[in-house]
């Protein structure tokens, strides 16, 4: 039996040209996930590896759609062979049922865990670079430095307390516990 895998992506959060795929490729069933790859919490994929039996093929689209790390992808592909079953992959057109394809599955997985760290090292180098030209990422503070000084001010005086301050800026008032712990 055919059996199908289908995950979104971050970019494309749409399976259906995976499923279109799969079932050209004919996977009698295929089980369909809307969660991250970098989590093993994916009952879709659990689902499929406990109803493998020996014999059936896991189909995916494209081999990062089975797993982000080579370490976790090696993990799943064990769990395969252990039931008898094989895998094939309709991109990178890798099948498990041959030497040469095992061999394929190994290099290809090496490849894109190693493009998987290349970008995460240009992300990091990209952020430090702006950090470094004083540009923070994230959130724009609610308060100007003015306003932050008036409720230090307001609540230090004991003229207004900490939740009077938050009402009358509009705030939570937990942004009012930081802003004076931060303060002191």
């Amino acid at each position: 039996m055919r059996l199908g895998y289908a995950r979104v992506s971050t970019q494309d959060q749409d399976t259906q040209a995976q499923l279109e795929a799969l079932k050209a490729s004919g996977c009698e069933k295929i089980f369909q996930e809307k969660v991250s790859g970098g989590r093993w919490d994916r009952p879709e994929l659990h689902k499929l590896l406990d109803h493998l039996r020996k014999g059936d093929i896991v189909v995916v689209w494209k081999l990062d759609r089975l797993s982000r790390s080579l370490k976790d992808l090696l993990l799943i592909l064990e769990k395969i062979e252990v039931c008898g079953a094989d895998f094939q992959s309709l991109t990178e057109a890798i099948d498990t049922s041959t030497p040469g394809g095992r061999m394929m599955m190994q290099i290809v997985g090496s490849f894109a865990e190693f493009e998987r760290a290349m970008l995460k090292e240009r992300t990091k180098n990209g952020l430090d670079s702006a950090r470094r030209e004083g540009r923070i990422g994230g959130r724009r503070p609610k308060l100007t430095p003015q306003q932050q000084k008036e409720i230090i001010t307001l609540v230090t005086s004991g003229q207004k307390t900490g939740a009077d301050a938050a009402r009358l800026f509009r705030v939570h008032p937990s942004t009012v516990v930081r802003l004076l712990a931060k303060n002191r």
